[in-house]
């Protein structure tokens, strides 16, 4: 395979995430704003371990929510350190705020999906708001949602907050999540199926009608993943509930990690249970190195390309960056991260593979202070 036809294969990788991307756009929308104050009530609904550094500030955000009423339950999940003392502040002085302490961790289960289950049984409306302890709302996100669950005929929907970004390592990756979601997820088919398989949300913030989320069995049919952002929405879809995704740039803002290494580590938790799947991996890979990376490397070489071949070559580099740039103004994204596009690539796909050599090498993940083993993917029966 000669280099002008390298160069042509690099222009049509690139160029099928950029063409969903635009057009995953048309229905990835931001949620409207209603007009008079929602009816039904709320449940927020927060998972919380160690985050004595967040969770003020989230509780803070979610109790200045506008135009529906709504509680606040967190759940502590073993804290060591002063998570459980900054809600019970909030709690003795407001009555929305209730906090909860969390039984201990069943064999086979995740932190975060039994904190989830548990919170779920302890809500008392109808909508279940499920964020992370990092998840900081805009008073009238929960109305939006609210309303959008209404208005729509979706049992779960999600969306990616804004991403807030602090050292290189999230610069870098963070903002390739909207790159993968809307580059890879056909969501207008999404929207026209039940397929499971077409079907996807954020772990950060989840929103569910409570009688749906009882019938699917909830976090508990997940209870063994680190990857609810995935599983979650395939379960609705299995038991035929219809799931959408939103764009919760404006509604919600979330900082996932606090270093390069936490990124590295965050990322690769629970990458084989997507990309890094053994049956994922190498087409993702060719996806994404021959559309993202390749054209970059051809360039290095342009004075062995014919002139055709550097002109497939500089429209495939064009191509790769055209959802990076989009997503700057779509969705506050930094200009100079979309320019790193080819190295966030790169080491994202490090991340993976490095997860699969992990998973294979029976190394299990750590996070939250606990580890994973395979031992505990166990088969998930109903609760």
């Amino acid at each position: 395979m000669n280099l002008n036809t390298v160069a042509l294969v690099a222009l049509v990788l690139a160029a099928i995430p950029c063409a969903l991307f635009l057009l995953n756009l048309t229905v990835y929308r931001p949620l409207a704003k209603p007009k008079t104050k929602i009816k039904t009530p709320v449940s927020v609904l927060i998972p919380a371990r160690n985050e004595e550094s967040n969770i003020r500030a989230t509780l803070e955000a979610a109790l200045a929510s506008q135009k529906c009423n709504f509680e606040i339950i967190v759940l502590d999940d073993h804290s060591t350190d002063r998570t459980a003392a900054i809600v019970g502040e909030f709690a003795r002085h407001d009555h929305r705020v209730r906090l909860e302490s969390a039984p201990l961790l069943p064999f086979g289960w995740c932190g975060k999906q039994h904190a989830c289950f548990v919170l779920a049984k302890l809500a008392y409306h109808p909508l279940l708001v499920f964020i992370d302890a990092d998840v900081r709302l805009a008073p009238d996100a929960l109305a939006r949602m609210s309303a959008f669950m209404q208005t729509s005929s979706a049992a779960l929907a999600s969306g990616v907050p804004y991403q807030e970004l602090g050292t290189f390592g999230e610069y870098l990756l963070i903002p390739l999540i909207h790159f993968i979601l809307l580059g890879f997820l056909p969501m207008h088919a999404m929207r026209r199926t039940g397929l499971p398989a077409f079907s996807a949300g954020c772990g950060q913030l989840f929103i569910a009608g409570r009688d749906a989320y009882e019938k699917t069995g909830g976090h508990a049919m997940i209870r063994n993943t680190l990857h609810d952002g995935v599983k979650l929405p395939r379960l609705f879809r299995r038991c035929g509930f219809h799931t959408e995704l939103f764009d919760a740039t404006d509604i919600a803002t979330c900082r996932m990690y606090r270093s390069t290494l936490e990124t590295w580590r965050g990322l690769g938790k629970n990458a084989t249970e997507g990309l890094a799947r053994p049956g994922t991996i190498l087409p993702m890979t060719a996806l994404l190195f021959g559309g993202q990376v390749l054209p970059f490397v051809l360039l290095a070489f342009a004075p062995m390309l014919s002139s055709s071949g550097l002109m497939l070559t500089g429209f495939a580099a064009v191509i790769a960056f055209t959802p990076r740039l989009i997503a700057t103004f779509k969705f506050r994204q930094p200009f100079g991260a979309a320019l790193l596009h080819p190295l966030g690539v790169l080491t994202l796909l490090a991340i993976q593979w490095h997860a699969l050599v992990c998973h294979l090498a029976g190394k299990p993940p750590v996070w939250k202070g606990r580890t994973y083993s395979s031992a505990s993917a166990v088969e998930p029966k109903q609760i």
